[in-house]
């Protein structure tokens, strides 16, 4: 099972993952601290290498076509065990070399200019609405929930999650909102429904531009929410209020400077003067204008 064997020996310290590879034979690994117990199997040998060198996007796919299961156990499972022991544990001297080899890559591959942003974001996102919404709540919010309790729904966690930005923004009447990266429209639906507020997204999928439209239209909102196919960069107004929700993924780092700058461009106060509301989570937020409808 090698290299995947030298690479977990190394790895797992805290609990304990025990693999059954392709032909049937067991390994365990860890156990010198006590922690989980996560039991995995591997049913194509070729995942003995593309876990190592590709590891998100292998076990990802090797997990969806059913030849990395967790029988006994569970995905959570081994989530929570991986997590520990790479957060106590140091790169390898072979992860720091592939990591500093493909640095100049990554950045060539993050890079994110006008245009070449609209090709990226079609390839991603223009490929029908249907695909999202088998895995997407009804609001179609593709960015990570707000679970307040254990037994929340994916709705109810989203609904959480736009009712702690709305308090976090500090919403009044009046005020214009800009969503970068805007999606569906969910959340600038959502701002608009919670406050006699003025709400600009943009986005550089055509698919969601138009279902976002329609949404608005039937939200009742179209008056005070719209929405503009186009590259935030380009845009030459001032808002009151910024919000940007998992956009941030496709700036790429070489950009995040001028993604903040632009930022700070469209506030009409620079950031120095507003006042930021302190940090409560949902559950503490009864403010009653900011619970769902």
């Amino acid at each position: 099972m090698f290299p995947l064997s030298a690479l977990l020996t190394r790895m797992i310290h805290n609990g304990t993952l025990t693999v059954t590879d392709a032909a049937g034979g067991v390994h365990t690994f860890g156990g010198k601290i006590a922690g989980p117990a996560v039991t995995m199997k591997l049913s194509d040998p070729g995942l003995y290498r593309s876990l190592v060198f590709n590891s998100e996007l292998a076990a990802g796919e090797a997990y969806m076509d059913g030849t990395l299961t967790f029988p006994g156990s569970s995905l959570r499972a081994f989530l929570d065990l991986m997590s520990i022991n790479r957060n106590d544990r140091p790169p390898t001297p072979f992860q720091r070399a592939v990591g500093t080899a493909i640095k100049p890559f990554k950045r060539f591959q993050q890079s994110n200019p006008i245009g070449r942003a609209q090709k990226n974001i079609a390839h991603h996102y223009d490929i029908g609405n249907a695909l999202y919404r088998l895995f997407l709540d009804e609001g179609l919010f593709y960015s990570c929930a707000y679970f307040e309790n254990d037994d929340d729904t994916l709705e109810a966690a989203q609904r959480a999650k736009c009712r702690l930005i709305a308090a976090k923004l500090g919403l009044k009447p009046g005020q214009k909102i800009l969503d970068i990266g805007s999606g569906w429209g969910g959340l600038a639906i959502y701002l608009a429904q919670m406050e006699n507020v003025h709400v600009l997204g943009v986005t550089l999928s055509k698919e969601q531009h138009a279902l976002a439209q329609e949404r608005a239209q039937k939200a009742g909102v179209s008056d005070r929410v719209r929405f503009e196919l186009r590259d935030y960069r380009e845009l030459d107004q001032k808002f009151d209020r910024l919000v940007s929700v998992g956009m941030f993924e496709h700036v790429g780092v070489p950009r995040y400077n001028e993604f903040f700058q632009h930022a700070r461009c469209f506030l009409r106060a620079p950031p120095s003067t507003l006042t930021p509301r302190p940090f409560q989570s949902a559950r503490h937020q009864r403010v009653t204008r900011l619970q769902s409808p």
